[in-house]
């Protein structure tokens, strides 16, 4: 079984305000509402996919009810845990520009932590578990580092999606899988990556210096660098307007889990997995099976090293 973490879910609060205005009356044209959390997105294209898997982390009040509400009616397992306090919400308002307003996480206390871990016990080599999104302030930056830890000696294969310092200290528990964007890689290192030729110079080092299997970088225009034991290779989306921004790191993270089921090339593999983040941000919602297949075709694959 595939288990999903996301710490830090949200509720995101998407509105449309053509002309906003602070410090006046606006109205909205539209709102949307939906499970936020990268976690969450990946189980929800996961889902899309046909690859079931288990959503689990904290949520509280009726903030939470409606996470848990809202993917149980997408026929997605959950097993939250639940905390004092409600789930977040994000707002983001679309105007001329948007204005982004991420809410405070209810607190997680240390009884609600050991609750949690409990039920990552049971979980055996048959299982992986995708760890992605931020850390709730009330947890350490290395919550993520212990918890792999854990599961490394359960011989469970961890897929890693983070930043700043819980990606610093998590590198160190060797994920199976980790997807930095060349800013977060580059972070790691204390230097600027611009060309495909240092993601794989820097991705390399990483793999090499933490034992990590695989690494897909993602370089905004530029497409993403995929680092595997025997090489690395690039992928190159067709041209199109992007639509939708949100899930489409997290849409490259679920094609990637399901590629390597079905795909034994490393360029298939990327095809799809890149196909899967292409399709989402072509589109208003997150990509389907459907689109993901008629998109695989067009992604250009380059092999850069097979050393």
């Amino acid at each position: 079984m595939i288990y999903t973490v996301t710490l830090n879910p949200a509720l995101d609060y998407v509105v449309d305000v053509p002309g906003f205005q602070e410090g006046t009356v606006n109205r909205s044209e539209r709102d949307i509402k939906y499970p936020g959390g990268k976690g969450i997105n990946v189980s929800r294209v996961l889902k899309r996919l046909g690859v079931p898997s288990t959503a689990l982390g904290f949520t509280g009040g009726f903030t939470g009810d409606y996470i848990k509400d809202m993917l149980q009616q997408e026929d997605i397992s959950t097993d939250f845990t639940a905390v004092d306090g409600d789930t977040r919400i994000n707002v983001k308002l679309r105007g001329s520009g948007e204005t982004e307003v991420n809410g405070v996480s209810p607190e997680v206390r240390q009884s609600d932590r050991k609750a949690f871990e409990d039920k990552l016990k049971p979980l055996t080599a048959e299982d992986e578990v995708v760890i992605a999104g931020s850390l709730p302030a009330s947890l350490p930056a290395g919550c993520y580092e212990e918890l792999m830890n854990t599961l490394k000696n359960q011989h469970v294969r961890v897929y890693l999606d983070t930043s700043g310092e819980p990606l610093k200290k998590a590198v160190q528990a060797a994920p199976f899988f980790i997807k930095p964007n060349h800013n977060e890689l580059g972070e790691l290192y204390g230097v600027t990556i611009e060309k495909p030729e240092d993601a794989v110079y820097y991705g390399r080092k990483l793999m090499e210096e933490y034992g990590i299997e695989h690494v897909i970088i993602s370089m905004a225009g530029a497409g993403a660098v995929y680092l595997h034991p025997h090489g690395a290779c690039r992928a190159v989306p067709p041209k199109r307007k992007a639509v939708n921004s949100v899930g489409a790191g997290d849409s490259l993270t679920a094609g990637f889990i399901k590629a390597l089921k079905v795909f034994q090339k490393p360029e298939d593999i990327l095809a799809y997995a890149s196909a899967a983040g292409s399709a989402t941000a072509f589109s208003e919602t997150f990509c389907t099976e459907e689109e993901v297949k008629q998109l695989q075709g067009e992604i250009d694959i380059t092999t850069i090293s097979n050393s």
